[in-house]
């Protein structure tokens, strides 16, 4: 009489509407979305492209306000950088329109993977990705950047015969990678609050590694931020520590929530 077959652990669910692809197949989908990703930057670029001289007196402000009186210009070393500061600016004003289509395809891709209670979130994660975005590079331009530029200067000294002669395309390269890395690390939260509902991260654990996360935010503000003061440092410190303990806040909220003893013990 044969022994009757031993009893598997039922399997766990998946993601509901789970579609099994291939390596290769995923490879596929991930050069699609990036494609239309730069799809859609290349439109960024063209909605921005008429508006770029202009853009560029707006972001050489900063710059311009802090060098002295009768002083506030900017100068030019070869005859090409002209057209190459307003190709760069058009470059990234189509990053920064193209943001919430960029984010949108970012989702499709991993959608697939998750369930019905991760997929539910999907418009408040892209509705809070983009405002932080354009809030942290917004942060970046009206707070830091007034206050950074007068302080780099200061370095030279009131009483020496140094003149400052900045150049054009040097500058607008600083301006736009602050704004840029403004714009990133002011969505901590959210993507804290992702890899908590996926289950990579959960509070205990960023609370636990809270006193490692304020010395690599510290760090990171330092090497951001182009002065050593300490002012301009907190300015950028200061909201990537508060970020991170709102996505403490929200791990403990939306994280995935582990399954009790007594259920895993029922499964086996």
């Amino acid at each position: 009489m044969s022994s009757p077959a031993p009893q598997l652990p039922p399997a766990r669910p998946g993601p509901e509407n789970e579609v099994k692809l291939t390596f290769i197949e995923h490879l596929r989908d991930l050069r699609v979305r990036l494609l239309r990703a730069l799809y859609g930057v290349v439109a960024g670029m063209a909605l921005v492209g008429w508006f770029v001289p202009s853009i560029v007196e707006r972001l050489m402000a900063p710059v311009r306000n802090a060098l002295p009186a009768g002083k506030q210009t900017l100068v030019y070393t070869s005859a090409i950088e002209p057209m190459m500061v307003y190709i760069k600016v058009a470059i990234y004003g189509g990053v920064f329109v193209a943001a919430p289509w960029v984010l949108w395809q970012l989702w499709l891709f991993i959608a697939p993977g998750l369930y019905k209670r991760e997929k539910r979130v999907v418009w408040p994660f892209l509705v809070w990705a983009t405002v932080l975005f354009y809030g942290g590079a917004a942060f970046c331009y009206f707070v830091v950047l007034p206050q950074a530029f007068p302080a780099i200067l200061a370095f030279a000294g009131g009483g020496t015969t140094l003149t400052p002669m900045l150049s054009l395309s040097q500058q607008l390269s600083l301006v736009l990678a602050m704004m840029l890395g403004f714009g990133v690390i002011f969505e901590v939260p959210i993507i804290i609050a992702f890899l908590s509902m996926v289950g990579l991260v959960d509070s205990r654990f960023l609370a636990k590694y809270r006193r490692h996360a304020i010395v690599v935010n510290v760090t990171l503000a330092a090497i951001i931020t182009p002065t050593g003061d300490p002012f301009n440092l907190a300015l950028l410190a200061v909201p990537m520590i508060l970020f991170y303990e709102i996505g403490i806040i929200l791990a403990r909220i939306l994280g995935k929530k582990k399954e009790p003893a007594a259920a895993r013990a029922g499964q086996g």
